[in-house]
């Protein structure tokens, strides 16, 4: 047993099914989702080898901030958070999209502009932008949900010509999406903070579109410190991030982008803690309470007892 959650076998129900994604480990028993949300950390599509301590419960209680801040303006899957981190809810059918909006040019948009490419999911980006600077409106650059590997960019023109939703769930997606980041944009704002970009996924339960899985946290967001902002763009510094970007920039610079051949570098113990601490400043700032780190050394038998009690 261990305080660190990297993996899940957990035996509910003899009737459960069971799905490991790159952070959570899903289980679906009957019309009920139970996700456990490990400690792994993953980026460019690679799980990297050491857990973040308290990872899992700093993304269930963010996203249950939000969840709860967003249910009367679009519906959610969740229902219960019995444990720090696990989060139960209704058992939707994933809709195999990711709808990222961005408020900023940044990350992926960022290389890809900077690249010299001006479209990007079949959306213009105009001319004389730098890094971070903001988009006249929010966009959306949907991806498509793969199973395994890459998610890969695709056009709203694609996923209707291949129909993956109907045009009316489209609709419905774009509405949610950007009012969701309308919403993230106030709340990150009274916090101090800028929400850049994010990504939504939602589901669907009885023939109504739900969101579903996690909303706003460090590992589905990025978010700049508003204090500052304006000089450091004025300047050409770069902006001072709250999010997982500073892991994908640290592998960058130790010669891992997720490709063919390259190797995972090793994380030292020293910026395992660094993530540790960004991740719990993140819940922090966005949420304005104080993250409590659940302390134990038996986290598998607590998340079990935990589970099948509110089961």
């Amino acid at each position: 047993m261990s305080s660190v959650l990297h993996h899940s076998i957990f035996n509910f129900t003899p009737n459960q099914e069971v799905y490991h994604g790159k952070v959570r480990d899903v289980y679906k028993i009957g019309e009920k989702i139970i996700l456990v949300a490990s400690d792994r950390i993953s980026a460019f599509d690679h799980i990297l080898p050491k857990a973040i301590p308290y990872k899992g419960q700093v993304l269930t209680a963010v996203a249950k901030h939000f969840l709860d801040a967003s249910s009367h303006i679009v519906p959610n899957w969740l229902e219960n958070v019995p444990h720090p981190n696990v989060a139960i809810g209704k058992a939707c059918t994933p809709i195999k999209l990711e709808m990222v909006v961005r408020g900023y040019l940044a990350g992926h948009a960022w290389r890809t502009y900077n690249s010299g490419e001006r479209l990007l999911c079949g959306v213009k980006m105009e001319e004389g932008l730098k890094e971070a600077d903001p988009f006249p409106n929010p966009i959306i650059t949907p991806a498509t949900k793969a199973e395994e590997g890459h998610d890969e960019d695709i056009s709203a023109e694609d996923i209707l010509a291949n129909g993956i939703v109907t045009k009316e769930v489209w609709e419905t997606l774009c509405n949610y999406s950007l009012a969701l980041f309308e919403l993230g944009t106030k709340m990150a704002k009274e916090q101090g903070l800028i929400l850049v970009d994010t990504k939504y996924e939602f589901g669907m339960y009885n023939g109504e579109v739900l969101l579903i899985d996690e909303v706003h946290t460090p590992d589905s967001s990025r978010y700049y410190i508003a204090e500052g902002y304006e000089e450091r763009q004025s300047n050409g510094t770069k902006q001072t991030q709250l999010s997982k970007e500073f892991v994908r920039e640290w592998l960058m610079e130790h010669g891992f982008q997720g490709k063919e051949g390259q190797i995972m570098p090793v994380m030292p113990n020293e910026f395992v803690d660094e993530i540790t601490s960004r991740y719990i400043e993140l819940h922090d700032k966005i949420t304005g309470t104080t993250f409590v780190k659940s302390k134990t050394l038996h986290l598998e038998n607590e998340i079990a007892e935990a589970v099948k009690a509110y089961l």
